[in-house]
């Protein structure tokens, strides 16, 4: 009974030796050579086609992924960087992903980034200050360039990543004087502002006014610019002005203090859909007013949410897609050859819905 006993533990010890034996063979890297050798191609054939652009026949390259997919193969992302001295990982900088703004940008920005082979890297701030600490971290990762889309960047960060010799791109952000950045790319903000302008004044609005998002950060003042410039064009001048710091909480306050007055505004164009949103739901609820009978109400941004009927916004179409992608193109130029800062401007669409006459 106790020899029974014995060669049963024997024979199960044995059972797990050979079972980690199995396991260790399994999670054993594949190498490049090995596939080169199953599919008959040479290992640069192997290395080309797993590299995004690179020449290769597609029959030599469907070779290659049936012998990788038959080993279990899968590039080996760190040796490459090793190799190429890029990462092949981006940085995407991000402070506001509450805004369906920015929700939609990171999405575009991310299947950009993937579609030309390298890998994003997310980082969201809690607040706009916190963006600061944020780049200074992500220097550690050794990311090939940085993507902000922030309305607040020092000068002395974008001075640390030129030191580091890492190329940054704006989004929906202009460069200031002195900042050093790699180069901006943002959505024609003046002009599409004057559209808004342009649709107040021929539908008879005459007392029209703005609530600014942030202040002092080149998104607002752009659009600010714009539609000040574009009554005037019209003979009207600015009716009133507030701040509604891009929020839905932020709208509901100005709209409250704008609609407040004894003069009060006929028509109200926002920095975002959000506080424009806002401003309706103040508008109808609080001042009992017609929409767009005694006020008009115009955002900036075409969210989801100004599409829905109960709103149905007069807003602007930023073309989100077009901008990720001129982002990651100015960034990939920049890695590739000697690059001078550029400064690029995406015509907009204005989209007229109910909230306007």
């Amino acid at each position: 009974m106790h020899t029974c006993a014995t060669l049963a533990s024997l024979h199960y010890a044995v059972k797990l030796a050979i079972d980690e034996m199995m396991d260790e063979e399994r999670r054993r890297w594949i190498t490049s050579l090995e596939v080169a050798r199953l599919a008959g191609v040479s290992r640069s054939a192997v290395s080309r086609c797993f590299t995004p652009g690179a020449s290769i026949a597609e029959r030599t390259k469907q070779r290659v992924l049936n012998a990788a997919d038959q080993l279990g193969y899968r590039p080996n992302a760190i040796a490459r960087s090793l190799n190429t001295q890029r990462s092949g990982l981006v940085g995407v900088v991000v402070a506001d992903v509450g805004n369906p703004f920015y929700a939609r940008l990171i999405e575009a920005l991310a299947i950009e980034i993937q579609e030309r082979g390298r890998a994003p890297v997310v980082f969201v701030a809690k607040e706009a200050g916190a963006t600061d600490a944020l780049l200074r971290e992500l220097l550690s990762f050794q990311v090939d360039g940085v993507l902000v889309a922030s309305a607040t960047l020092s000068l002395r960060v974008t001075q640390l990543y030129r030191s580091a010799e890492t190329p940054i791109i704006l989004l929906d952000r202009m460069a200031s004087d002195g900042e050093v950045v790699t180069g901006d790319v943002s959505a024609d903000n003046v002009a599409a502002a004057a559209m808004i302008a342009e649709l107040f004044a021929t539908t008879g609005c005459l007392r029209p006014a703005f609530v600014a998002g942030l202040e002092n950060t080149s998104t607002s003042l752009e659009r600010a610019a714009g539609f000040v410039a574009g009554l005037d064009r019209h003979g009207l001048k600015l009716a009133a002005r507030d701040v509604g710091a891009y929020t839905y909480l932020g709208g509901q306050a100005a709209a409250r203090r704008l609609l407040g007055k004894r003069d009060r505004p006929d028509a109200i164009f926002c920095a975002n859909d959000e506080m424009a949103l806002a401003a309706v739901d103040v508008a109808r609820s609080e001042f009992g007013l017609r929409i767009p009978g005694e006020l008009c109400v115009a955002g900036f941004d075409n969210t989801v949410s100004s599409a829905l009927a109960a709103y149905s916004l007069t807003t602007v179409d930023q073309d989100i897609e077009r901008m990720a992608g001129e982002a990651v193109s100015m960034l990939e130029a920049s890695l590739s050859t000697s690059f001078a800062a550029e400064r690029l401007r995406i015509p907009c669409r204005l989209i007229r819905r109910a909230t306007t006459r």
